[in-house]
């Protein structure tokens, strides 16, 4: 006999009084944790440690949960845990409802110190001054390629990266009316205006694109006049109080960024090994024939894949460049650390900006 809309009811407030208790538990546990780290000195938060917990329940997931529900669920369990010590101070850039605090959040829970700024450099100094302990920035888009600003940033900064994110990112119209009509101007960040460049021609081919510091920025701008819309997420219109005026209009339906996080060496050192790890580099060659593909050879002599390589002008004048290099794995192991070895022989400028868990 099936059972009836209140006996399940009954029966589920009964798991969620069981469920309360093994967290009140974990988080118990999770404090001795704190508490023999604070003696050792050692870093609160340990990303491969959280990435290798994830993983392993995945791996043991038999149930109605996803995967993917199940990394959100356990990242903030593990996210208010941490803030029994002391939540994290992650800066990236605002106002609210921008993708890079989404990405944050992704990242590291709701249990988190919000340090928005105006713009990426001021993540950097944040975190490199130490108002903020971490930081959260876009590296590339699959639609647009890389963000130039945060390279260049990463090239000259003591920061290192420790952890990724990649975000499905989904650009909406927002204004204060449900309509398309009248609109006059169209406000975002400037790759979120390249990213729906083709729909803005089709749909809105007069009206005026504006950039401004971060899409949230223009979502807040947008509310102030009735003529003009902004390109954020849903989750800034919220904030703001606007209308979606249309959803979705990027131009590539799975459009994709991937942030980084980034902090001081001191705050917390390269994780180690998780298993399925990035590392990545920025290095810089002779300026002479062959010496780019010189450079490679000592990965494909190791066996190390190269998942990303993009250039980026060295500005000296003499039509030299730095290199951005993804790397799979990690350096404790032997094929990677050969390579690496390998490799700043050959260089003229060689640099690790950090090796890391892979996202999700």
């Amino acid at each position: 006999m099936a059972r009836t809309l209140p006996e399940l009811r009954v029966l589920i407030d009964a798991v969620d009084q069981e469920l309360l208790a093994l967290l009140t538990r974990r988080a118990a546990l999770a404090h001795e944790v704190g508490e023999i780290k604070k003696v050792e000195g050692s870093a609160v938060f340990r990303p491969e440690r959280e990435a290798q917990v994830i993983s392993n329940l995945q791996q043991a997931n038999q149930g109605a949960l996803k995967n993917e529900s199940v990394a959100v669920i356990w990242r903030e369990i593990m996210s208010a845990c941490r803030a029994l010590e002391a939540p994290q101070r992650v800066a990236y850039l605002g106002p609210k409802g921008t993708f890079s605090e989404e990405a944050a959040l992704r990242f590291f829970g709701s249990s988190i110190t919000h340090v928005p700024c105006a713009n990426f450099d001021e993540v950097f100094h944040a975190a490199t001054a130490g108002s903020a302990e971490f930081g959260v920035i876009p590296v590339e888009n699959s639609t647009e390629g890389v963000v130039t600003r945060s390279l260049d940033l990463l090239l000259n900064s003591p920061l290192h990266i420790v952890g990724e994110i990649s975000l499905l990112v989904r650009h909406h119209l927002l204004r204060s009316s449900a309509s398309l009509d009248g609109i006059e101007v169209v406000l975002a960040h400037p790759q979120a205006l390249a990213q729906c460049q083709q729909w803005l021609s089709t749909h809105l081919p007069n009206a005026e694109r504006r950039a401004v510091s971060s899409n949230a920025e223009g979502a807040r701008l947008a509310a102030s006049n009735p003529a003009w819309a902004g390109i954020a997420s849903e989750r800034a219109g919220s904030e703001f109080g606007l209308h979606i005026a249309s959803h979705a209009i990027q131009d590539e339906a799975f459009n994709r960024t991937r942030f980084v996080v980034v902090c001081l060496p001191s705050v917390l050192p390269a994780p180690e090994a998780s298993g399925k790890d990035c590392t990545s580099l920025v290095v810089s060659v002779p300026n002479k024939p062959g010496a780019v593909h010189d450079m490679l050879v000592p990965l494909k002599r190791h066996g190390v894949s190269m998942t990303r390589f993009e250039s980026r002008p060295a500005r000296s004048g003499q039509w030299e460049y730095y290199f951005y290099i993804d790397l799979q794995g990690h350096p404790s192991q032997p094929s990677v650390a050969a390579a690496l070895k390998d490799l700043s022989s050959l260089c003229a400028f060689y640099k690790v900006l950090g090796t890391y868990p892979l996202a999700d």
